[in-house]
């Protein structure tokens, strides 16, 4: 009987009620269906080819064993200089800069290095949906507030209500996915005042930082010195330089908050790549036409596939920031996103993702559904003809 119990349990309680993520869902669907996967956020195309000779050049050179925990001196100095170029803030890359394997870890570092079980976490969805199975992990509680719509605007008065003597942290995602919302100036002046008042930490998930459209800036939170004791910047190189099987991120932070991602860090993967870690030190430093260059082709991208959404009548959410654009399926005869997504993949061949994935309580966005557009352009022709074939 115990033989049996044990193996009827596998995944500990504070992860089993998370299951399996959409993403590996419909990947996996769209891979079984032959269809064209625009669900998960990854490119189908590689980044800058110096940079991958840069990688391969230094695993050929060595060595290839354990580099400091913390990252190389080199990218860790290359992120304090993008940050001070882009900016204008001062950091210590000797103190301030974990260098973890991707923003995911980061954020697991950051998590469960500062939670205490029994701590809130303010959530504002739709957000990321490992945030929430962290925050579990971590023996902590989400507190979930979400973007009112149509505009998803700030809830501020929801969030002055749920705030209190056990929340621990508010996360957020700037520029978030899937919405592709860009925070404000004025929003997180506001969100770090209201921080300050309660002594609440602010995380802030970043990895879309230049991915911001319109003429809209991305504004960090690392640019709000007087928050500075209470603000944990993640971000990542996978987006950026498209290249996110290398998995190379980064924790920004005050020394003491910094002090506890990387006691956390320590103990999940212990170091990133060190040639990886070499490739995207040189990333970093490429001149400014790299990433005026990686925006005009996303806002190019965002364009096309944006306006041909719109031409077949769909109710199109354009986003701000970020690669992913959403559609609102409320007038069409589904029963939520999730079997319009399946039939998507199965017979018209493009694969997305239901939004209502992001949301605690499905029905907040059971109407949306994100694709991304981080695609070759002969891939969003394909896609963009396979889905007008069906619209008609």
């Amino acid at each position: 009987m115990e033989r049996e119990k044990t193996k009827e349990k596998r995944v500990c309680s504070a992860l089993a009620p998370f299951g399996t993520t959409i993403f590996t869902e419909m990947t996996t669907l769209s891979n079984k269906e032959g269809a064209i996967n625009l669900s998960q956020g990854f490119p189908d195309f590689d980044g800058p080819i110096e940079v991958r000779k840069a990688a391969s050049e230094a695993i050929m050179r060595g060595p290839n064993q354990y580099c400091p925990s913390i990252g190389l001196a080199l990218l860790r100095s290359a992120v304090a200089d993008k940050t001070k170029r882009f900016y204008g803030v001062n950091v210590d890359p000797d103190t301030q800069v974990t260098v973890t394997a991707g923003a995911s870890e980061g954020l697991a570092a950051t998590l469960l290095g500062l939670l205490e079980p029994g701590d809130e976490v303010i959530l504002i969805e739709p957000c990321y949906d490992l945030y929430p199975a962290m925050i579990a992990r971590a023996g902590a509680h989400a507190v979930y507030v979400s973007l009112v719509r149509p505009g998803f605007d700030l809830p501020k008065e929801q969030l002055k209500m749920v705030i209190g003597k056990k929340t621990r942290a508010i996360l957020i995602n700037n520029p978030q996915n899937p919405c592709g919302k860009v925070f404000s100036n004025e929003e997180l002046n506001w969100l770090g005042r209201l921080c300050r008042k309660h002594d609440v930490l602010m995380i802030s998930d970043e990895v879309y930082e230049h991915l911001v459209y319109d003429g809209r800036s991305h504004v960090t939170l690392l640019n709000f010195p007087q928050f500075a004791d209470r603000v944990i910047v993640i971000s990542s190189t996978a987006k950026t330089f498209s290249m996110t099987g290398w998995k190379v991120g980064y924790v920004i932070a005050s020394e003491a908050l910094s002090e506890a991602v990387r006691m956390s860090h320590q103990f999940i993967t212990f170091c990133t790549p060190g040639a990886l870690q070499e490739a995207m030190a040189l990333a970093m430093n490429m001149d400014d036409s790299y990433y005026d260059s990686l925006l005009k082709g996303y806002s190019a991208k965002r364009e096309i596939f944006c306006n041909a959404l719109a031409d077949m009548g769909f109710e199109v959410l354009w986003p701000e920031g970020t690669y992913y654009a959403s559609i609102d399926i409320g007038t069409l005869d589904f029963f939520d996103d999730l079997a319009f997504c399946r039939y998507l993949v199965s017979h018209v061949g493009v694969a997305a993702i239901p939004s209502s994935f992001f949301w605690n309580e499905r029905r907040g966005g059971r109407d949306l559904v994100r694709f991304c557009f981080c695609k070759k352009d002969e891939t969003l022709t394909e896609a963009i003809r396979r889905l007008k074939k069906w619209k008609r």
